[in-house]
């Protein structure tokens, strides 16, 4: 790194507050990050080169915890809602200042400058300041990467400071409990505090797109993977954490965009990340081999113990969490695009586990149910993905991660109906979840039959064939699949008890139509009359 890089970062920081004092370690190399790491006794190798941590107290996201600054940018815009939670100007700037002088009492620092954005148009400037190195590291598997010379001339759009150590005074600083994630528009910050879970750092950025993209630029932001065939078209997965999304992303006869976060512009769709943060929870390199073959030497694993006795990862262990989790490099996909951008989506895919075993596992939308669907983001919230979930459980999470989102649903909701109209995009729904009865009596729909439906949908396998609505929701079931067993297709022929999978279904719309009260006044009528009807 030249002396001049080195020295206008550091004259910026300590413009911002930082002390002359601090050691900063700043842009340093994955090894260097990994060495320093150890050498501090917060991680440890395993044997197959992958950096290991603890998160600490935190291993998944606080959603309650997270606030956005209510100021003359947000008041009037942004969703106010038990996701989207205001905090006053106040309390942001007095935990600013604790936070600048907590880390000016450290010894040390880890900074780091990159970006989001994979489309040269909206490329966002970030700077990553962290308490500890393996954060930093994660700070570099995530983001994109600028090259040595584009930091001559780095200027940070926006700034994430995050320090696990540090914890709020709820009673004095505003906050719901000691960590906290709080959002500034006006001042162009993140603060991240009392929680060392890295999720909090990329999601964070992921809610800033989500308003500036869509609000100020048009292009519409999304939580989904995407990838793109051999034949130029490119197919996008939306689901929640647990339904597929990454894993069905990574495919070896695709090329991956990314797993998590993009954007659909005029004409394409692009990475906003760098990096991927999958899941590890039962991993193995039979089902999921590209992500089992990241898992080397500059991946971060979180949360995931070694096998007694080994440093050996142990993927079946849920002793610390069910949200073990690694980010690496997007580079470390083999098939991953260089840069991260495709074409207009040929095909869309909702992705849902359904645990109530109703929907079917594939069925074509109408853009009216594609933009319902879409607002309601109905799935069932799996173990791990959030503190205390131990068992399937039926939810809604609006745009299929509502956490994020700090527009109204029905502000994407119109956005996505506009472009898929505008290129005749197919929307499939597909079910990961349960076929033959609920969670507990059903059986999880096989991953060999949902890779196969999603492969015929993206050849064409399935424009010619037969389709019948569903009574109750109204989709589009085909009548076959190649490599397909046609007795799973129709959900209620895999019932024993057809009685109960009707009492089922019309518990199952009963639930839609209930979350949809809150957003139906925000929604054409287009979007209304796609809801599901209750059979008598």
């Amino acid at each position: 790194m030249s002396l001049n890089i080195m020295t206008v970062a550091t004259e910026q920081l300590q413009q911002a507050g930082f002390s002359e004092e601090l050691i900063i370690h700043y842009q340093l190399h994955p090894d260097e990050l990994i060495q320093q790491t150890i050498e501090h006794q917060q991680g440890s190798l395993s044997d197959s080169g992958a950096l290991v941590i603890n998160t600490g107290e935190f291993t998944g996201r606080s959603p309650d915890d997270r606030f956005f600054v209510k100021d003359s940018i947000t008041a009037n815009v942004i969703d106010w809602n038990h996701f989207n939670i205001p905090i006053d100007e106040k309390y942001f700037h007095l935990l600013k200042d604790k936070m600048l002088s907590f880390l000016n009492e450290q010894e040390e620092i880890w900074v780091r400058d990159c970006y989001a954005c994979a489309h040269k148009a909206y490329r966002t400037n970030i700077r990553v300041v962290n308490e500890k190195p393996w954060s930093n590291l994660f700070a570099y598997n995530m983001f994109l990467r600028p090259e040595e010379a584009e930091l001559d001339e780095f200027t940070p759009e926006w700034t994430v400071i995050q320090a696990e150590s540090f914890k709020a005074d709820p009673a004095v600083d505003g906050t719901r409990k000691h960590n906290f994630t709080i959002v500034s528009f006006t001042d162009k910050t993140i603060l991240i505090g009392g929680s060392g879970y890295t999720g909090e750092i990329k999601k964070g950025i992921f809610s800033v797109l989500n308003f500036v993209l869509p609000h100020d630029k048009g292009v519409l932001s999304m939580h989904c993977s995407a990838n793109l065939g051999k034949d130029g078209d490119t197919a996008i997965f939306f689901g929640l954490s647990g339904t597929g999304k990454t894993t069905l992303s990574a495919d070896p006869e695709r090329f991956l965009i990314g797993d998590d976060e993009h954007g659909w512009t005029n004409d394409s769709v692009f990475n906003f990340e760098g990096g991927c943060y999958a899941k590890t929870i039962n991993l193995c390199a039979e089902n999921e081999p590209e992500i089992f073959a990241a898992i080397r030497h500059g991946a971060l694993v979180e949360n995931t113990p070694f096998v007694k006795g080994t440093n050996t990862i142990d993927y079946t262990s849920a002793a610390i969490t069910e949200n073990t989790r690694v980010s690496y490099p997007l580079s470390f996909i083999k098939n991953s695009l260089d840069p991260a951008i495709g074409p207009i989506p040929k095909n869309i895919f909702f992705l849902t586990c359904d645990a109530a075993g109703v929907l079917p596992p594939i069925s074509k939308l109408s853009p009216g149910q594609a933009m319902y669907q879409f607002i309601s983001g109905y799935t069932a919230k799996v173990a791990g993905t959030e503190e205390g979930i131990k068992e399937p459980e039926s939810t809604f999470s609006a745009c299929f991660g509502a956490p994020f989102m700090p527009l109204h649903p029905g502000f994407y909701a119109e956005l996505l109906g506009k472009k898929l109209k505008e290129h005749n995009v197919n929307v499939w729904l597909i079910n990961t979840g349960w076929s033959g009865g609920s969670y507990g009596v059903g059986q999880r729909i096989k991953l060999k039959y949902t890779r196969a439906m999603i492969g015929a949908a993206l050849q064409n396998q399935l424009d010619n064939i037969a389709c019948e609505a569903h009574p109750v929701f109204g989709f589009m079931i085909p009548a076959s699949c190649p490599n397909v067993p046609s007795e799973i297709l129709q959900p209620k022929n895999t019932w024993a008890d057809k009685k109960g999978y009707d009492e089922k279904a019309r518990n199952l719309a009963n639930l839609f139509i209930t979350n949809f009260q809150k957003y139906s006044a925000g929604v054409s009528e287009e979007i209304l009359k796609s809801s599901p009807q209750i059979l008598n």
